[in-house]
């Protein structure tokens, strides 16, 4: 009887492992979608659609961007979330991933079950923006003004969850300094009104802020990356000005459903390291002051650790600030 009960386990476990397989041994047969839990023209998107762009030529069928915004990006999330597990639906998320797991105290997904991994995408540092008006002349002054005028000065983001709030919330902890934070609904809304000097302050992606600030529409005063980037040489680290241990990457990856079997998610990597190594992807991602992931964290088990470790990394900074999106 136990031979027999093992012979079956057996079986059965070669029979899924073969339909595994299978499915991957013809995936992808049609078209894909990628959901990008925020709005078209954002700096995740426009990530989204050039990694996508390449993919898809690799894998020979097309990817579809499917912009699912709102919620902090907890609602493209939750689509994936309950998507069929068949690779065809896909999730390119930003470090908000790893955020919502504790700035939602009830999301209709667990973060850490409900999906599967590809890999890392990029990491794009952030920029410390201010109005192009504004008086102070480096990041010491800025933070000096803002501590003199903490109920005035006006720090914008583009949603609760957004990588600019997260970004805030950051620069705030640092100057151990309460703002007044002005959420709004996208990052296109908050852009447009640090272009028009109706807010003060912004900390976003470089994806979002480089041209602005070559363009001088608006006035750079760190970046938070380890070192200067090449397209801001100007822009000091926020540690070089003065900001200590100041230093935040808003990193994306690729994500599908929970199940979605392992032959599939690694197919999906190798497309992704394909993509990363395109020259265009490439000189597209330094334009805006990244660089695209390596082959060893374009892959399941490296994304799944970052998540891991940045939702560990990320709790207690929002737990001390109390802001929470439900």
């Amino acid at each position: 009887m136990k031979l027999f009960k093992a012979l079956a386990c057996a079986t059965a476990f070669a029979a899924v492992a073969f339909s595994s397989v299978a499915q991957a041994a013809g995936y992808p047969e049609r078209s894909i979608t990628m959901i990008v839990p925020f709005s078209a023209g954002g700096p995740t998107d426009t990530v989204a659609r050039l990694v996508a762009e390449s993919m898809s030529k690799d894998l020979g069928q097309q990817i579809i961007i499917e912009n699912v915004g709102g919620a902090g990006g907890t609602l493209g999330a939750g689509r994936v979330a309950k998507a069929d597990a068949d690779g065809y639906t896909l999730l390119l998320h930003h470090i908000g991933m790893a955020t919502s797991a504790t700035l939602y105290r009830k999301l209709p997904y667990d973060t850490l079950k409900d999906f599967e991994y590809v890999g890392l995408v990029t990491d794009v540092p952030m920029t410390i923006v201010t109005r192009k008006d504004m008086a102070a002349k480096d990041l010491k002054g800025l933070i000096e003004f803002a501590k003199a005028n903490k109920d005035k000065v006006t720090v914008a983001n583009a949603g609760i969850g957004a990588a600019s709030h997260l970004c805030g919330m950051m620069f705030m902890s640092a100057i151990q300094t309460p703002l007044v934070t002005v959420p709004y609904k996208g990052t296109g809304p908050a852009m447009t009104d640090l272009l028009g000097g109706q807010v003060d302050i912004m900390c976003d992606q470089t994806t979002n802020t480089t041209k602005q600030i070559q363009g001088g529409t608006i006035k750079a005063y760190a970046v938070t990356s380890p070192k200067r980037l090449d397209v801001l040489k100007d822009v000091p680290t926020a540690v070089e000005a003065g900001l200590a241990g100041f230093e935040v990457g808003i990193w994306h990856g690729v994500y599908t459903p929970k199940g979605t079997p392992a032959a599939v998610n690694e197919r999906l990597s190798k497309a992704l390291k394909v993509a990363l190594k395109d020259p265009n992807v490439a000189a597209r991602f330094a334009e805006l002051g990244t660089v695209p992931s390596s082959d060893a964290e374009a892959t399941p088990a490296a994304l799944k650790a970052k998540l891991e470790s940045e939702i560990a990394r990320w709790q207690p900074v929002i737990k001390a600030a109390g802001q929470y999106a439900d």
